[in-house]
This record gives structure tokens, C-alpha cells and sequence, in this order.
């Protein structure tokens, strides 16, 4: 058979998993047989559908066990934050002025 856009090499023609296929080496213009792009569409749902059943598989882990804020030690590197701001540790301290400086007694 001879390739329609070339007209005058011949297509050669090769099996690639039970579907045969024609192909021009000159254009590389590729022709299918009747029934041969039904049998392609059906074999790339099939395997559509194996990679979303692999992806979702992939994606079904079990969830991390639950943080309790309480139990981490290494959150504060071994400080407590929350007596760092009591009257013992100095409190929050008043902001200083420019008027501090001046005695106006």
C-alpha cells in the first residue's frame, strides 16, 4: 500500500501488541486498520484506569498518630515560656522614654 500524503514510498507496516500498525518512513505518517484505534482507545482506558487504582492505593496511608502540644519536649528546646514573664523573672517591663533621662523632681 502506498502512503496518501506521499503517494510514492511504500508503508511498512509493524505488530506492536497484537495491533497492527502502517507507518510511512518518509512523512512518518501513521495509519491504522479499521478497528485497530478502537483496540488502542480500549487498551489506554485499561491502563488508566490500573494507574488512578495504583495512585489511590499510593495515597491511602494511615494518618500520622495525633500531636499533643503538651508532650513535645523539644518544642521550646527545654525552656518553659510560661513563667519566663512573672514578677520573679522581672515581669514585662515598662518602655523607657526620653523623659526617663531628666530628673524633674
Amino acid at each position: 500500500m502506498k502512503c496518501p500524503v506521499c503517494v510514492t514510498p511504500e508503508l511498512l507496516m509493524t505488530e506492536r501488541q497484537s495491533i497492527e500498525i502502517d507507518y510511512c518512513p518518509a512523512c512518518r505518517g501513521v495509519w491504522l486498520d479499521r478497528g485497530e484505534l478502537d483496540k488502542l482507545m480500549a487498551r489506554a482506558d485499561d491502563d488508566a484506569g490500573e494507574r488512578r487504582r495504583d495512585a489511590a492505593r499510593d495515597t491511602a496511608r494511615e494518618a500520622p498518630p495525633a500531636h499533643n502540644a503538651h508532650d513535645d519536649r523539644r518544642r521550646h528546646d527545654g525552656y518553659e515560656h510560661d513563667g519566663h514573664y512573672r514578677p520573679q523573672h522581672g515581669g514585662y517591663r515598662k518602655k523607657k522614654s526620653l523623659f526617663d533621662m531628666f530628673d524633674f523632681d
